[in-house]
């Protein structure tokens, strides 16, 4: 009798581990269903581009006033095909090729989401960054009109993307956050969990850069991917599984007036270096994870 009962005990255990692990199976593969594409692999259907004035060596970029003759690509005017998709390792990719700054930014806007991409450096280069790390970024919460940052993008957060910096953090045309930190001893601020919360961005004596910790890009010519995690007011840079920093109070300030900063269009850099993105997906979070 006891034996009896002690394998009917066995029997509905197992029945009960079987049943939770269907449920965490269909639990998972719902959560992959909800993964919406932003890049369909043939076109640009879903993007706006905006390219700023082709560079002549010698010209400073950032200050269009001082330019003669300043005359801009502009939204949706790509003469040049900086934007394409082209096949990279045997699957479509979205290709930036560097030679114009500027950006291409989703035509809707995205609040409270988890975004993946997966980007790899090609091997152009274009002044005025011949001699220096190649260099992008992804911008998120994009307000505004396009162009307010230096004639090339919108107001915004940054999580850059940059040879040896990805998942540093820069605030765009009076985006801001406060982020914990450590001062590091060449004096730049990096971000340490347990460190002092601190204030980034325009309007702030310590600055718009914030350095990521750990370091954890592959080697150039290698595949990364990067999670973008935002919520409410905070977000996390995340670089091949490895969290890179944790922002908070995301906001912005135009004249004078402070308001929070937390939803908006996403934009991908252009910035003097020839860079592909793909499996670019995008998905809505319910809360801000626990890392």
């Amino acid at each position: 009798m006891k034996n009896s009962i002690k394998l009917l005990v066995i029997i509905l255990f197992s029945f009960v581990l079987n049943c939770k692990n269907n449920k965490n199976q269909k639990e998972e593969i719902a959560q992959e269903d909800k993964w919406i594409s932003l890049f369909n692999g043939k076109d640009l259907t879903g993007w706006d581009t905006n390219l700023g004035m082709h560079y002549e060596e010698g010209q400073d970029i950032w200050n269009q006033k001082a330019l003669t003759n300043y005359k801009p690509f502009g939204i949706n005017n790509d003469s040049l095909k900086v934007f394409s998709v082209v096949e990279v390792d045997g699957e479509a990719a979205l290709r930036l090729s560097g030679e114009v700054y500027g950006g291409i930014s989703t035509v809707d806007e995205f609040e409270n989401y988890h975004l993946q991409v997966e980007f790899k450096w090609g091997t152009l280069k274009f002044a005025p960054r011949l001699d220096v790390v190649r260099d992008s970024g992804i911008l998120y919460h994009g307000n505004g009109e396009q162009g307010t940052e230096a004639g090339f993008w919108l107001r915004s957060q940054e999580m850059q993307v940059q040879e040896g910096d990805c998942g540093d953090y820069w605030g765009i045309a009076g985006a801001q956050v406060n982020v914990r930190t450590e001062m590091r001893a060449d004096s730049l601020y990096q971000y340490n969990p347990k460190g002092e919360l601190r204030h980034f961005g325009d309007g702030s004596e310590l600055g718009r850069n914030v350095k990521k910790f750990p370091d954890a890009e592959k080697p150039t010519g290698e595949w990364n991917t990067l999670d973008l995690y935002t919520f409410g007011d905070k977000s996390a840079h995340v670089v091949n599984g490895a969290v890179t920093m944790i922002l908070e109070n995301s906001r912005i300030t135009i004249d004078s007036i402070t308001k929070p900063l937390t939803k908006g269009k996403i934009q991908l850099q252009v910035e003097g270096a020839e860079i592909y993105y793909r499996h670019i997906k995008i998905k809505t979070l319910d809360e801000f994870p626990e890392f």
